[in-house]
């Protein structure tokens, strides 16, 4: 479970191919890791990674086929990632209750800077617009933001000038793709209102 509070931005160093999974190894710039073990989840762009191995400041996680194909931005050598260790008990949560299993992949629709802060439009997949909700919150890359208005099938955010210093969605532009997880109540309430509606 992670908190949508990026602790820092790392970048992905390789990419090693195998026959059903990839092997990613990211160098974790400023993520503070002496208490992380092999074993333990960190979230990377918002998906939940296991730590797998560690040696000379990089850090390396196995990414499952499946993984691949609902997430965006993890096969890509060079490319920032934002970073965060799983919530602890006694943690502050910060932001919202995020479980780093990606629903989705958005679009970047529209962005536009307003002196330091940005307002992003995202188209989302058909499949998620009714779980977006005006005030609500959702995980861009693994980043918690909160909704300020639906349309459709996008969505509108406000970025404000420490979020774009955090994280890496100050590199996004139109058309980039996002990972995204919807607030998981929301997501409860639907799997119930389906069984109701039965």
């Amino acid at each position: 479970m992670f908190t949508g509070i990026v602790a820092a931005v790392g970048r992905i160093t390789r990419v090693h191919a195998g026959a059903d999974s990839v092997r990613i190894d990211i160098d974790p710039g400023t993520l503070l890791l002496e208490d992380a073990v092999i074993g333990d989840s960190i979230a990377i762009n918002g998906v939940c990674l296991t730590l797998v191995a560690r040696s000379a400041g990089l850090c390396a996680f196995d990414v499952s086929q499946e993984t691949i194909t609902c997430t965006s931005g993890l096969q890509q050598v060079g490319a920032a990632v934002n970073l965060e260790k799983a919530l602890r008990l006694a943690d502050r949560l910060g932001g919202h209750l995020v479980t780093g299993h990606i629903d989705g992949i958005g679009t970047v629709s529209a962005l536009q800077a307003e002196a330091a802060h940005a307002r992003m439009r995202i188209r989302v997949p058909a499949e998620l617009a009714r779980l977006v909700a005006r005030k609500g919150s959702i995980a861009v890359n693994g980043v918690s933001l909160t909704v300020n208005d639906v349309a459709d099938d996008e969505f509108g955010v406000n970025l404000i000038p420490h979020t774009l210093a955090m994280t890496n969605l100050q590199h996004l532009s139109v058309g980039s793709s996002v990972n995204l997880e919807v607030d998981m109540i929301a997501r409860y309430v639907e799997r119930l209102l389906e069984h109701a509606e039965k």
